[in-house]
């Protein structure tokens, strides 16, 4: 596993990030503890290994994270990033299923960039129910429901595209969110052409009758 380093001076020493290094120190503070998450546990994981791997100190860590819980929400939002992005492009008066069908193409690509995402919250369940607990996972939560059941509300779609939109929708999710290490050895490529697969055997019927 490569170790992410700080600044190295002339010495050969390393010094701390500073604040102007800002968003990028916190994604390769995120990148790292994702790796190690994964690899060996969320509970045999401490801050301290996190910020050796980044040749930083504790104290750099706790600038951008007041916790090791506050890392595993950080990537826990990431995911639902994803969702989000995916819903917020859905034009009520504009959605067809070739939209859909194109959505969901793209939610695949994104979803498939960061199936390392997907292996930690399977390898790390305890931990992430753990989660649930907080507020800021609820609204994120709530606004997902919100934005899908708003979608599937749309009358501008008859009620068995909207079903069959629904089917499609949860067979990404649980093609790649809920089966955690089951595909973890299928190729992006290979698992990217079956879950498109999946969805146009569910979509295709609807738009031949």
């Amino acid at each position: 596993m490569a170790k992410l380093q700080g600044h190295a001076r002339n010495d050969g020493t390393v010094t701390e990030p500073s604040p102007s290094d800002g968003a990028g120190t916190r994604e390769r503070i995120l990148d790292i503890s994702l790796e190690l998450f994964t690899t060996q546990g969320y509970e045999k994981t401490s801050l301290r290994e996190i910020a050796e791997q980044l040749g930083f100190s504790k104290a750099a860590i706790y600038y951008h994270f007041e916790s090791k819980e506050a890392i595993l929400m950080a990537l826990h939002l990431r995911l639902h990033a994803l969702g989000l992005d995916a819903l917020r492009n859905i034009d009520r008066e504009t959605m067809t299923l070739e939209v859909w069908s194109t959505l969901l193409d793209h939610l695949i690509d994104q979803m498939l960039s960061h199936r390392a995402l997907f292996i930690l919250h399977e390898r790390n369940r305890t931990a992430f129910e753990a989660l649930h607990h907080d507020e800021r996972h609820e609204s994120e939560h709530d606004d997902i429901e919100s934005l899908f059941r708003a979608a599937l509300a749309n009358e501008n779609l008859p009620l068995k595209d909207r079903v069959r939109v629904a089917c499609a929708f949860g067979s990404v999710i649980v093609g790649l969110v809920m089966t955690g290490d089951a595909f973890a050895d299928v190729p992006d490529m290979e698992l990217g052409e079956m879950l498109r697969g999946t969805v146009r055997d569910i979509l295709i019927p609807a738009r031949s009758e």
